[in-house]
């Protein structure tokens, strides 16, 4: 059998990175998908989505770059995609004293495997900076092409097993009858439904006609899974926090369904019933041990908004309508998300009004005929909140001065740019820093940190931020030729990926709306 080469990856990855075009970069990733053998798949597909089939192994930013330059380089390409996944895998599962060093040679020992071409793609691969373009919409159109298979029967299955590398290597290796096998599944979590932006309630109503609207809450993502006596919750990550929720385990159990998938959000309630801070609900997350007297000091109560799967059947393609129907009744009305069904800008615009007066974001608006869109950001749901918001990516930060020397203050903000891949700068901020958030967020950024100059910290494209702005306008001082107005950091989005950070069209359609002008081309 011949095994791919790391340097056949890495080659296809400069070259979907270097051409524009969609769809030839979707045929140099179908073309070396075809390559794989069964066990390299998974391992091929995560790296190409700039990830590791282990997921984080303990390597820091300063040792990936000081080894990639402090070590020598091989001459030819040897190494296969097998022997990297196990070397990574080594590294991952040292543990006790010395650990550091041990990982640290390891990685060497590995560098040293590697060309100088293949080092960097290594590194970079780390940290998490691989920025070829080969995202997951490339990809699932791309393992569609080298299948012969329908993409849609690929994203779908995509959705539903959270892992594209299963999906990967069912679709070369069994063709479509295989992927019908992935469907919802009790304790296999399904990847959240996304939001499109609406700027008001009557854009969203122009575009979705009646709908149903909910409160749009300030709090953690959750999906619950239920069969009998057996409760597990997930994260938006779809990580297990089962042992963090102990009361919503208990509030879940006792439910009138045998087997359940619930979608919602838990939130902490000040003692008037309005929430807490996101960043205090999130102190619940970070605990693993005695997390009975922090449950006890803050409770966190659940609001659902979505059923998936009930009593043996699944709901995923039922429309929102149904599923609403069917949370009612299983879940009291405490435990839902407040919830009305309207066409009516005026009432909308109430309904809106109260959310934010009981101390939340704003509102979701929900089409009533949509299906559950698992992992989509689609125009089935819409978000309004209640100013210009958009959760930005931080690319770099600037030291401070007078009163924030010492700290990383004005923050590089960037845009996700699913088309060509990386991230579109958007402008700068330090406004909105308290002191602890000048604190917090300079020991994080220099955890992921890549490289530096006198004044710049260079970071890893992994903390989301939400900022808050007037508007968008053009501005010729940057790539896209667009700026935020008058910026300000709202929180930090430690918990949500920079895969779902919002992207440079939705800037774009911003800067449309208001000024009526395309923009200008990036």
């Amino acid at each position: 059998m011949v095994f791919v080469l790391l340097n056949d990856l890495v080659t296809t990855s400069k070259g979907v990175a270097e051409v524009s075009g969609r769809l030839e970069k979707i045929e140099r990733l179908a073309g070396l998908l075809r390559r794989f053998a069964p066990d390299e798949v998974g391992i091929g597909v995560a790296f190409l989505s700039g990830r590791l089939t282990q997921g984080r192994i303990g390597i820091g930013p300063a040792v990936a770059w000081e080894t990639r330059q402090a070590g020598s380089a091989a001459a030819a390409s040897s190494l296969t995609l097998g022997e990297v996944d196990d070397a990574f895998g080594q590294i991952g599962r040292k543990s006790g004293r010395g650990t550091a060093a041990e990982k640290a040679r390891l990685l060497a020992d590995l560098f040293r495997r590697a060309t100088a071409e293949e080092q960097d793609f290594l590194a970079r691969l780390l940290l998490g900076e691989l920025r070829q373009g080969a995202l997951e919409g490339l990809l699932v159109e791309a393992l569609a092409r080298a299948a012969g298979v329908s993409s849609e029967l690929v994203r779908r299955a995509a959705m539903m097993a959270g892992d594209p590398g299963r999906v990967a290597k069912a679709a070369l290796f069994e063709g479509e009858a295989a992927l019908s096998r992935f469907a919802v599944q009790l304790f296999r979590p399904v990847k959240p439904m996304l939001a499109d932006t609406a700027e008001d309630v009557d854009g969203a109503l122009e575009r979705l006609g009646e709908a149903a609207l909910e409160y749009k809450l300030d709090g953690a993502r959750i999906q619950v899974h239920k069969a009998g006596e057996d409760v597990k919750v997930f994260s938006r990550h779809l990580r297990e926090v089962t042992p963090a929720v102990p009361e919503i385990v208990g509030i879940v159990r006792a439910l009138p369904a045998r087997e359940l998938i619930l979608d919602g959000e838990v939130i902490a309630l000040r003692d008037d019933h309005t929430p807490h801070p996101f960043q205090v609900t999130m102190r619940r997350f970070g605990r693993k041990l005695d997390v009975g007297p922090l449950a006890r000091q803050l409770p966190l109560t659940p609001f659902f908004f979505d059923c998936l799967f009930l009593d043996g059947q699944s709901l995923i393609d039922e429309p929102q309508s149904r599923r609403a129907g069917e949370l009612a009744g299983v879940a009291s009305a405490t435990l839902l998300v407040p919830r009305i069904v309207t066409a009516s800008p005026q009432r909308a615009e109430s309904f809106l009004d109260e959310a934010l007066r009981r101390g939340h974001e704003g509102v979701m608006v929900k089409s009533l005929a949509a299906g559950y869109e698992a992992g989509s950001r689609g125009q089935a749901w819409l978000k309004i909140k209640a100013a210009h918001t958009l959760d930005l990516v931080v690319l770099a930060a600037e030291w401070g001065h007078g009163r924030r020397t010492g700290w990383l203050s004005n923050l590089h903000l960037g845009a996700r740019d699913p088309g060509r891949g990386g991230f579109v700068m958007l402008g700068k901020t330090f406004k909105g820093l308290t002191d602890e958030m000048l604190a917090w967020q300079t020991r994080r950024l220099l955890e992921l940190e890549i490289g530096r100059d006198e004044y710049t910290v260079h970071v890893r494209p992994d903390l989301v931020v939400e900022v808050a702005f007037n508007d968008v306008q053009a501005s010729p001082q940057y790539p896209g030729g667009l700026a935020l107005r008058f910026a300000r950091v709202k929180r930090f989005r430690p918990e949500k990926p920079a895969s779902e950070a919002d992207t440079f069209a939705a800037v774009q359609a911003i800067f449309r709306r208001a000024t009526g002008q395309d923009p200008p081309a990036a």
